[in-house]
């Protein structure tokens, strides 16, 4: 008879077995190795999920060998990016780590294909669809190039809240940036609220409060502003120049969920200088992370 291990002896047991059997359903082929005419493992060989990890051998072996180990959120997401982990299989890799993950990823199920069609339709207007915690999860051409080059953005940082205390050439197209840092930041506080065991929030304050004096700052406030209405506002564009634009939001679901942000030009000249960007991004296709 087999006596199972009590508490977290049997998450490490199931993480080594879950860790095995993506390990040996990935050919090399898939990560761009070559095969060899020797190769008896199935998939691929620890050493090789190691190297893809840039983490070392011995740890590695350890943890498919469910050993008493300290693990890091940062190597557990190298180690499912490696493994080529679908949504479903990365949050159950972090559940039985029993890890928060730093790159939790941006499901939006009202990104529906008549979304994503619209996205394109609007062409020179730059618009995208957030959630609650200002990830863009889908945005068009234009929109990639409004405040920075965002299509260069790993898709974890494509948060607006992230860029706009992070990102220099974000900051760089924000004319009023300290009055945009303390609205976006009481705005996140009030949507929070709703949302504060979550770890895709979490991992997203925590990631703030420790890469910027400015956010941890304006947090202190402890400011609170709830709903959002159209507001005018100017972008220091890096392609065409300045832009006077009114930015609208749609929701496409509750008030504190999914929302489709536009950035309709107030002027003609605007207007002008939103249709040479468009052309400058070759719009036409919506962008979705």
């Amino acid at each position: 008879m087999t006596t199972v291990a009590p508490g977290s002896d049997v998450r490490r047991h199931e993480l080594a077995e879950f860790l095995r059997s993506r390990r040996e359903r990935i050919t090399p082929e898939q990560v761009g190795l070559v095969r060899g005419p020797r190769r008896r493992t199935p998939g691929l060989r620890r050493e090789e999920v190691a190297h893809l990890s840039s983490v070392g051998v011995t740890w590695y072996t350890w943890l498919e060998q469910a050993r008493d180990i300290q693990v890091s959120a940062q190597v557990l997401d190298a180690v499912a990016r490696a493994l080529l982990l679908d949504v479903s299989e990365r949050e159950h890799l972090f559940a039985l780590a029993g890890s928060l993950d730093p790159a939790p990823p941006a499901d939006c199920p009202s990104v529906t294909p008549a979304v994503r069609a619209l996205l394109d339709q609007l062409g020179h207007i730059p618009a995208c669809v957030q959630n609650s915690r200002y990830d863009t999860v889908a945005y068009n051409a234009t929109y990639g190039r409004l405040l920075c080059d965002l299509d260069r953005k790993p898709p974890e940082d494509r948060n607006c809240m992230w860029l706009a205390f992070t990102d220099p050439e974000w900051r760089e197209a924000v004319v009023d940036l300290p009055g945009t840092h303390r609205i976006m930041a009481a705005r996140f506080r009030a949507a929070m609220a709703e949302h504060l065991a979550e770890p895709a929030w979490t991992t997203l304050l925590a990631r703030l409060e420790g890469a910027s004096a400015e956010f941890r700052k304006v947090w202190a406030r402890h400011e609170v502003v709830g709903g959002q209405v159209a507001k005018a506002k100017y972008i220091r564009n890096a392609h065409v120049g300045m832009l006077h634009v009114e930015h609208t939001n749609l929701w496409l679901g509750p008030r504190t969920g999914p929302r489709l942000v536009t950035y309709v030009p107030l002027d003609e000249e605007t207007r002008e200088r939103l249709e040479a960007l468009a052309e400058l991004a070759g719009a036409g296709v919506p962008v979705t992370v």
